[in-house]
Formats: C-alpha cells, sequence, structure tokens
C-alpha cells in the first residue's frame, strides 16, 4: 500500500513539474474539432487585422515596416502558449511602440542597422526582467502602475503619436522626433505650405476608417481605409504626376520568414538600456495583465498574474532573436479575437501562422501604400487610444486622482517616456501613503437613535467618561505621528477623560512602531488614573501586539469583543472592569 501511495505521488509530482514547465497543458483538454474550427476563424481574423496594424505599429516605433510584423509572430505564439489567458493577443502595440521610438531616437538614427539592433536588444531586456518577475512570484508589482497612470500615459502617447506624423499628414518638412511644441509651432508657422494633394489622401484614409467603423463594422476599418487612401493616391499621382503631388509610398516589404536576429550583449549597451527596459516591462506587463483580467471577466476565467508575466517575460526574450521588438499584449486584437468567438489560445498561434501567410503575398503591395495614407492611419490610432469615458470619470470622481492624470499627461509630452511613468506610479504611491498616513479618528458621541447607539455626529452632546474613539484604518509608523496628535487634541478639548475605549473594528494592521505608540498612550492613561481599552480589535493586529509585546503593556484584559450590534453591551464590560459607571 505504501509503496502504490509513493507512486501515485511520484506520478502527479512529475505532473505538476511537466505542466509547470509546459502550462498549455492545463487547457490542451478543451480543444477538440469544434473549437479548433472556432480557433481558425478568430486566428485568420485576426492575422488580416494585424497586416496594416503591423506596419502601423512599427511605423510609430521607428522601425522598418516589416518589422511590427515579425514582433506579431513568435512572440504572440510564445505569449499564447506560456501565459495563462485563452484570449489575450500579444505583439506590437501603440503604447509599447511609442516608448520604443522616444526612447531609442536619441541614441540611434531611427530605421538604421543601429536602431534596430537597440530595439531588439531592448526587447531581450525587457524580457529578462518580465521573466524574472514571473519566476520570483512578484505578480503584484504591476498593481503599482494604477489604471490612472495608464490612462494618462496612453492619451499622452496619442498626441505624441499624432504630432509625430504631422508632417507626413501635410507634407511639412518638420525634422523626426521633433519636441511637442516645436512640432505645434511649425505647424502653426508653416500653414501656408501645406500640400493640398497630401492632405487629401490622409483625410480620405481617416473619413474611409471612421465611415467603415460607423456603417459596415464587420469590415476591417483600417483595411479598408489604406485601401481608400492607396486608390486615391494613385489617382492623384496619375492625374498630375508624383513630382507635382509629391505623394510617396512606404516601398515594397521583403517580409518571410522572421529572419534570426542577435541581440547586442555588451556590458555598455545593456547599462545604458536597462533603464529604460524596466519601464517597458512595467508598462509591458500592467497592458497586458489588465487586457488579460478584462477580458476573462467575460468569459468567467482565473487570470494568474504570474504566469502572465513568464509568458510575456519568454515572448519578448525569444522574440528578440526573430527579429521581434518589445511586444505586449493588444487590447484591440484580444478584443476581437474574444467576440469572433475563440474558445483557447490555438487562435493567439492561429492569428500569428495567418499573418505569416497573408504577408507573403501581400507583402509587394506595399509599394502602393502611400506615405500621407499612413499617417491618417496613425492619426485614427491615436484619437482611439484616448479614453474619454474614463477621463472623464476620473476628473470627476476623485481630485488626487485627477493630479495623478494631468501629471503624467503632462510628463508624457515632456518628458522621456519612461520617466513619466515612474512620474505617475511615484506621484500615485506618495498620495497613496499620505492617506494611509492618515487614517480616520472618529470622536463616537452616544445617539440613543443610532442602531449601533454611538456615532460620530457632531453637535452632539459629549458622553460622560470614558472617552470613545473609533480608528478606521492601519496603525503602522507613518500614521503613528498623527494618530498621536489627533488624540492629544481630543484631550486638550475635553480633558476630563481619564480612560479611553477605542471602537478598533476599522484596524486591519499594527507594525512595531504602531504598537508602541499604544503601549505608550496605555501608560500615559494609568499615570492619569485611567486606561486604554478596545472594543472589537480583528485577531491578526492582536496577535501583532502579542508578538511585539504591546498586549501585555496595555493589559490583556483591556481587550473585549461585541456583536455588531451590541457596542453599548460591550461598553457596559469596559465600565464595569474600569471602576466607571456607564
Amino acid at each position: 500500500m505504501a509503496a502504490l501511495i509513493s507512486q501515485k505521488f511520484g506520478r502527479r509530482r512529475e505532473v505538476s513539474w511537466l505542466i509547470t514547465l509546459l502550462p498549455f497543458l492545463r487547457w490542451a483538454n478543451r480543444v477538440d474539432r469544434h473549437t479548433l474550427r472556432a480557433d481558425l476563424v478568430a486566428g485568420l481574423t485576426g492575422g488580416i487585422v494585424l497586416v496594416p496594424q503591423g506596419v502601423a505599429f512599427a511605423t510609430i516605433a521607428g522601425m522598418p515596416p516589416e518589422y511590427g510584423l515579425y514582433a506579431a509572430m513568435v512572440p504572440a505564439i510564445v505569449a499564447a502558449l506560456w501565459g495563462s489567458s485563452w484570449h489575450l493577443v500579444s505583439g506590437p502595440t501603440t503604447a509599447i511602440s511609442i516608448v520604443v521610438f522616444a526612447t531609442l531616437s536619441p541614441l540611434a538614427e531611427p530605421g538604421s542597422s543601429q536602431f534596430v539592433s537597440l530595439a531588439l536588444t531592448l526587447s531581450f531586456l525587457v524580457g529578462l526582467i518580465q521573466l524574472a518577475l514571473g519566476l520570483l512570484r512578484l505578480g503584484t508589482l504591476v498593481n503599482f502602475v494604477s489604471h490612472t497612470v495608464v490612462v494618462g500615459f496612453t492619451s499622452g502617447a496619442a498626441v505624441l503619436i499624432a504630432l509625430s506624423q504631422v508632417k507626413n499628414f501635410f507634407g511639412l518638412p518638420i525634422p523626426r522626433g521633433a519636441p511637442a511644441h516645436e512640432v505645434v509651432t511649425g505647424l502653426l508657422t508653416q500653414l501656408h505650405h501645406v500640400n493640398p494633394y497630401i492632405v487629401a489622401v490622409a483625410m480620405a484614409t481617416v473619413l474611409a476608417s471612421v465611415i467603415t467603423r460607423r456603417w459596415l463594422p464587420r469590415v476591417p476599418h483600417m483595411i479598408a481605409a489604406m485601401v481608400a487612401g492607396s486608390l486615391l493616391a494613385l489617382a492623384l499621382n496619375r492625374t498630375f504626376g508624383d513630382s507635382t503631388t509629391g505623394i510617396t509610398s512606404i516601398g515594397a516589404l521583403s517580409v518571410g520568414l522572421p529572419p534570426l536576429s542577435m541581440p547586442d550583449f555588451s556590458w555598455s549597451r545593456i547599462e545604458q538600456l536597462l533603464p529604460i527596459a524596466v519601464a517597458v516591462a512595467l508598462l509591458a506587463l500592467t497592458e497586458a495583465v489588465s487586457i488579460a483580467r478584462a477580458i476573462a471577466v467575460n468569459a468567467e476565467q482565473r487570470i494568474d498574474g504570474n504566469q502572465e508575466f513568464i509568458g510575456q517575460g519568454l515572448s519578448n526574450l525569444l522574440g528578440s532573436f526573430f527579429s521581434g521588438y518589445a511586444s505586449s499584449g493588444s487590447f484591440n486584437r484580444s478584443g476581437l479575437n474574444f467576440a469572433v468567438g475563440a474558445k483557447t489560445p490555438l487562435a493567439a498561434v492561429f492569428s500569428a501562422l495567418a499573418l505569416l501567410g497573408l504577408v507573403m503575398f501581400l507583402a509587394p503591395l506595399a509599394k502602393y501604400l502611400p506615405i500621407p495614407a499612413m499617417a491618417g492611419i496613425l492619426f485614427v490610432v491615436a484619437w482611439g487610444l484616448i479614453d474619454f469615458h474614463h477621463i472623464a470619470e476620473i476628473l470627476r470622481a476623485n481630485r488626487q486622482e485627477a493630479a495623478v492624470l494631468v501629471v503624467t499627461f503632462l510628463s508624457t509630452l515632456t518628458l522621456q517616456l519612461e520617466f513619466a511613468i515612474y512620474t505617475g506610479v511615484l506621484l500615485s504611491l506618495m498620495l497613496y501613503l499620505n492617506r494611509t498616513s492618515k487614517p480616520g479618528l472618529d470622536d463616537l458621541k452616544h445617539s440613543p437613535g443610532a442602531v449601533a447607539r454611538f456615532c460620530a455626529g457632531a453637535g452632539l452632546p459629549d458622553n460622560p467618561p470614558p472617552k470613545i474613539v473609533r480608528i478606521n484604518g492601519s496603525v503602522f509608523f507613518g500614521a503613528v505621528s498623527h494618530l498621536e496628535a489627533t488624540l492629544q487634541h481630543i484631550d486638550e478639548l475635553e480633558s476630563g477623560h481619564r480612560s479611553l475605549v477605542v471602537m478598533a473594528s476599522g484596524i486591519n494592521f499594527i507594525d512595531l512602531a504602531g504598537a508602541r505608540m499604544l503601549a505608550q498612550e496605555a501608560r500615559r492613561r494609568r499615570a492619569l488614573g485611567g486606561g486604554l481599552y478596545f472594543l472589537g480589535l480583528k485577531e491578526e493586529p492582536l496577535d501583532a501586539l502579542r508578538r511585539y509585546g504591546a498586549l501585555e503593556q496595555i493589559g490583556s484584559s483591556n481587550f473585549f469583543s461585541f456583536e455588531e450590534d451590541r457596542y453599548d453591551a460591550a461598553l457596559e464590560k469596559v465600565c464595569k472592569t474600569s471602576g466607571l459607571a456607564k
């Protein structure tokens, strides 16, 4: 019997290790001919959408157009198989692409071989950081990049994308990578030099996208817009000549299987790119996990944040050896994947394979894609990035969150993008710490009409001794000074109370500094001839007081429990213990 149990246990352990190494085995039993059919349809649809998006994102990133397609192949397959989401589709995204361009363009000429090498090395470092965070089970780190920071950053990135295409949208000689204020100044001072042919193609592309999304929602709006812009450009060039119109194309794409590549592992390069990689890794993980969780709610699936970190890390790590620059989860493609009925991550795999087949057929046609049409597409992408609904919600709801939004947005426009992310995160943490360092301390009054018999109502008469307060928040080192000052203020206003009763059900955590403060308050009360008493303190903070030795100093008999609606009964016990008449 013992040998049989040991054998079964050994097999389970082997299976557990196998699933850890190959997590796609968790959902392999979900695959059948019905799911395969659904995933094939979803994959083909996603592959069609990826063609214009890949080219657009590579343009944003300052990479040759084909690299946006490479980033949607191997990275998408690896992220799907080693992640935890059934519907997340990874690849190039707008936010990551703009960060790649903004952070690397000062180091090398966009589109050059040196720039490509930097981007691939950055992808390797990003993947390494993400993989390390996943293996160390640090998935909660993305929670420090709040939704407000992401909204502010993506809105700023949208403005930067639009500004980066002003020269191609209006046909103006504005230097590539110029700061935002210089682009705006250049546009306003050169309005009389705007090329009407280029503007016509760009505007036709935008209008075609808007009309298609409004009246033909089943047709991929980006492809329809590119076709419309290309046909108009072709007509204008045939009629007036390209020397007159000034309309040029992006040129034919030489796309096949993703070529092998090698990141630069020199220490000087790693040292140069590491601060950028940390910011990109956090942003990419925040994007991917947020999208996965949002879709999982509708799919009734549980997302493993750490496994998603591992999947994203491996996708960027391996992608850097197959010409893929930094990638993340795409909201548009993931939402489409779920909407068209994908059942398993195989849909994302089929999408990458479909993309490969499509670009081999369509790549020669890219020579007919005019640059103004690409500028129009990127204007559409930029507009779609601005989350007007959530911006209005944040501005209405909370001043502190609004401040984080505005500061992150302005930092994105004025600072290097990795520092814009750090600025938003740092401000969020500072405001959070400021809130938690000032836990609510209510002066409770006797209120016969209230259910609990006591409430924090202004204008109510004071209680007879003992004094009653309620603490709502953790008692930790950051809150000690605030609590001490508030208690002292209460004593100054009502000096006749020697004993203090703390309604403590709102205390969730007490650290060493907080325990010492409470013990000191208990000694001070005893010296006055009174005491410090607690009602309803939870087990965890009570254990903390015991570990720190504060429970004995306060007095174990000074802690009382109560039922939710029996404050008065518990208070009567306190009064009897302390020798006071209620």
